[in-house]
């Protein structure tokens, strides 16, 4: 029920070894990369944010075989070295991919929550939801990092 893709416009710095874990110009950027700072599938020319959105979101929908009016959570989340405005910026420029894909971005999170240290970039997750996911996503939330109550 979830699918995640990540960008990458530079590497992250693996602090025990000092050195970054792959090397980029700085018109390229890497699709597919892992959250640990693994190299992406594919390095390609630098993109805008709603052609990166655009590859994201076809492949995850795609993949997720995502029927027409489902609502699903949207989830952007930062490397370390994406400034938040640039997270938003990615944000709506998935949600209207989804919006093409006639899917609706019910629940959302935008923010640093798994990142690889200093890499700037970003993973888009969509995750399909239905009666007893949205259930479980609205219950209340008290940890160190997250806190709602809905």
């Amino acid at each position: 029920m979830t699918r995640s893709l990540g960008v990458a416009l530079t590497s992250c710095t693996v602090r025990t070894v000092g050195k970054t874990t792959f090397d980029m110009a700085d018109n390229e950027m890497e699709v597919g990369v892992g959250i640990h700072g693994e190299p992406g599938r594919r390095r390609v020319a630098m993109m805008s944010a709603d052609a990166i959105a655009e590859e994201l979101i076809y492949a995850i929908v795609h993949d997720l075989d995502a029927r027409a009016g489902s609502e699903v959570l949207l989830l952007v989340n930062g490397f370390g070295g994406t400034p938040l405005l640039e997270l938003y910026v990615m944000y709506e420029a998935a949600a209207r991919q989804l919006a093409k894909h006639e899917l609706k971005a019910s629940r959302r999170m935008v923010g640093n929550y798994v990142t690889s240290l200093d890499m700037a970039g970003c993973s888009i997750t969509v995750t399909l939801l239905d009666a007893q996911v949205t259930l479980l996503w609205d219950a209340p939330v008290h940890t160190a990092a997250l806190r709602w109550r809905m």
